[in-house]
């Protein structure tokens, strides 16, 4: 077995989506005037060309990561782009098992997108747009995860969040879907701002930008002071870092683009919020886990961040009544989780629950679109029920997706989600205390949400079909053009089950929810899987200087031990609470909720208006940014520049202008006059001395 890997390979992984794109964004369209967007053959070539690049990857990805399994790895530069003194930027490739992981599931995931897209989006105008938006989306992601440079990680950083732009604003004719993306483009831009600092910091006090080199300064990097501060300069780094991570993560306060990107078409939620851009935060950190782990300050305010979004945005999720906005709250809450286990220095954990909440939160998302399908895009789960007995695919896929997020024992997020609760309740850090009421309490709440709507869309009083329903939708058209579009299902219609091309990723997706947990927890949390990294050996695998790994090691006996243990612990009992009480609140009594809603209304409204995270957000920095655009357009714009510089030249000039036009007679005579003066003048000055005689 060889121990370096073939450049060549690595590269077809990250460069055939970017081919399948290329391929239908050009001769997909109009472009080549080869197919028209709307002919079948246009689309034949759209979704052929860019789930084959796809597959390509992923095959190509399973292979690496079994090499890698055997030990090969590669760190390596593949083009060099620039080189500015001593200061190199390159085109590298960092693959070791943190990395070939994040291949596997990154190709996994978009190709089960792929797949399903084609029935998903069958009949919308955008369809060869939307392929080639996902294969350009997945050919980022790649180049992030599998970078060995800041320079390339910024670049794939950047890149999936500009191609998230195009993808949440898809439908762009929606108000709703531009004021979502712009959203989602700018709240990054200030994480990213964070970003861009944290590595300027390390390259200023390193000198480099390659992570091996500045790993390898870390014990310099360690003592160094930020000037003007008593801080290390590697925890304001870290810290840098984190805000990016924030961004791109969906940490508290930097969350608020998330819930609005579900605008976007469902595929492209499942693919934002399973395993790409939202995970990207949580990659980077892990990878970074040698410079965090310098730093108990930088810590602690991840573990503190990650906390309050794991509790706080679950609460949220309580009260939706959009399908796709329960799970996109979910989503939330479960990074927030990742996080936590991060601030612990339980680096693997979080890495694994990024791998099994990647499958299950996908086979959520999938089966809430086949869920929209069946209900003719009609997105309330108030105007659900008994879906079951309609579409059984659907409905069984899904539950083993709740379970799974619940933390249901031998399900793929027990493992992953026990493991994290384990990991903080035997860590130190500051706040770590907090963190785990957080995060025990968010056991219940995630209980609670998801399996409030997992009943009200699958049993229960079947309440579609009904006069009156405001029914919110994805509109696959632009309804000024198609104004007979219809949403929602007419009195008397009934949903139906969706088309293999759907309900065959829900299925492949369904089995890991299900098995990976069990077969991956040993190897990834307590055996050598990260323990031969490339970047730095062993940081990974137990932080250097907090102990809840060691002590989760101590404590496991195998995958099936653990799940019996789960029935004498109370993280167990709090989710069966929480499934329990849901079915009582909205299958026996769901006058009780209302009840609840109208006696504690302040509290409502305030999750209702998630915590008015959107209006202060409104009046203070969008309102802020508009009074320093108006003050520096009129102030500075206006009358600094237009009026005293531009303005007041022109007038300066023309007010000197007008008083000379006065000595220009024409008469000779005053001419002479004048040059007769003049050279008085001159005499004088020179007689006097004020002008020398040389």
């Amino acid at each position: 077995m060889a121990t370096t890997l073939n450049p060549n390979l690595l590269l077809a992984i990250a460069l055939a989506p970017l081919v399948g794109s290329a391929i239908a964004g050009l001769f997909g369209t109009k472009f080549f005037d080869l197919f028209s967007s709307e002919s079948r053959g246009g689309r034949i070539v759209a979704h052929t060309a860019t789930i084959l690049g796809v597959a390509i990857s992923f095959v190509l990805s399973v292979m690496v990561l079994i090499d890698v399994m055997n030990g090969a790895s590669f760190n390596a530069t593949v083009y060099e782009w620039m080189a500015i003194g001593s200061l190199k930027m390159e085109v590298g490739f960092l693959v070791d098992s943190l990395t070939a992981m994040m291949m596997v599931v990154v190709t996994f995931v978009s190709l089960m997108v792929h797949i399903y897209t084609v029935g998903y989006m069958e009949g919308d105008p955008g369809y060869n747009r939307f392929f080639g938006y996902i294969s350009l989306f997945t050919f980022s992601m790649l180049m992030l995860v599998m970078s060995n440079n800041f320079l390339q990680l910024f670049f794939g950083w950047e890149a999936v969040g500009l191609v998230s732009y195009l993808l949440i604003g898809f439908w762009y004719t929606r108000p709703t879907a531009i004021f979502a993306n712009l959203k989602a483009f700018l709240v990054n831009r200030v994480g990213d701002f964070g970003f861009i600092l944290g590595i300027g910091l390390l390259l200023a006090y390193s000198g480099s930008m390659n992570y091996t080199e500045v790993f390898a300064a870390r014990d310099q990097l360690a003592t160094v002071i930020f000037p003007g501060t008593d801080w290390l300069m590697i925890t304001v780094a870290c810290i840098c870092l984190f805000i990016g991570a924030m961004g791109k993560s969906a940490q508290f306060p930097l969350h608020v683009w998330l819930p609005d990107s579900m605008e976007g078409p469902t595929p492209i939620s499942a693919l934002i919020h399973a395993a790409t851009m939202v995970t990207a935060g949580i990659f980077m950190v892990a990878r970074m886990s040698p410079l965090f782990e310098l730093s108990d300050t930088a810590l602690s305010f991840v573990l503190v961040i990650g906390a309050i979004t794991a509790l706080f945005m679950g609460f949220l999720g309580i009260i939706q009544n959009d399908i796709k906005r329960v799970v996109a709250y979910s989503t939330l809450s479960q990074l927030g989780y990742m996080t936590v286990a991060l601030g612990a220095s339980a680096y693997s954990v979080a890495v694994f629950h990024l791998m099994t909440h990647a499958f299950f939160k996908a086979l959520l998302f999938l089966g809430a679109g086949s869920v929209i399908i069946g209900m003719h895009h009609d997105q309330d789960i108030r105007n659900m029920g008994g879906l079951r007995k309609y579409m059984p695919i659907t409905w069984i896929t899904s539950l083993v997706g709740s379970l799974a997020l619940i933390g249901t024992p031998f399900f793929a997020g027990f493992y992953s989600k026990d493991s994290i609760i384990e990991a903080v309740a035997e860590s130190h850090i500051a706040g770590s205390g907090f963190a785990y009421y957080a995060v025990l309490a968010g056991v219940f709440v995630t209980a609670f949400y998801s399996f409030r709507m997992y009943f009200l869309v699958f049993h229960g009083e079947e309440r579609f079909g009904k006069e009156g329903h405001a029914h919110h939708h994805e509109n696959h058209e632009d309804e000024e053009v198609s104004a007979d579009h219809h949403h929602g299902l007419a009195p008397g219609e009934k949903p139906h089950e969706s088309p293999w091309v759907v309900t065959l990723p829900l299925v492949l997706l369904a089995i890991p929810s299900v098995i990976i947990g069990a077969i991956a927890i040993e190897p990834m949390l307590f055996g050598n899987f990260f323990k031969d990294g490339v970047a730095f050996k062993d940081v990974i695998f137990v932080g250097e200087n907090h102990h809840a790994m060691a002590e989760l090691k101590e404590a496991f006996h195998g995958w099936s031990p653990m799940a019996l243990h789960s029935l004498t612990t109370p993280v167990l009992w709090l989710a069966i609470a929480g499934v329990v009480l849901s079915w009582f609140f909205y299958m026996k009594r769901p006058d009780i909720p209302e009840a609840i809603a109208n006696r504690f209304s302040g509290l409502y409204k305030l999750l209702d208006n998630k915590y008015y995270m959107d209006a202060i957000n409104q009046a203070v920095f969008a309102r802020g940014a508009r009074l320093l655009g108006t003050g520096l357009w009129k102030g500075g714009d206006q009358g600094l520049i237009d009026g005293l510089i531009v303005n007041g030249s022109a007038r300066v000039v023309a007010s000197f202008a007008s008083a000379s036009r006065y000595l220009q007679s024409g008469y000779i005579y005053h001419y002479a006059f004048a040059m007769i003066v003049g050279m008085l003048v001159l005499l004088t000055l020179t007689v006097t001395g004020v002008i020398g005689t040389k």
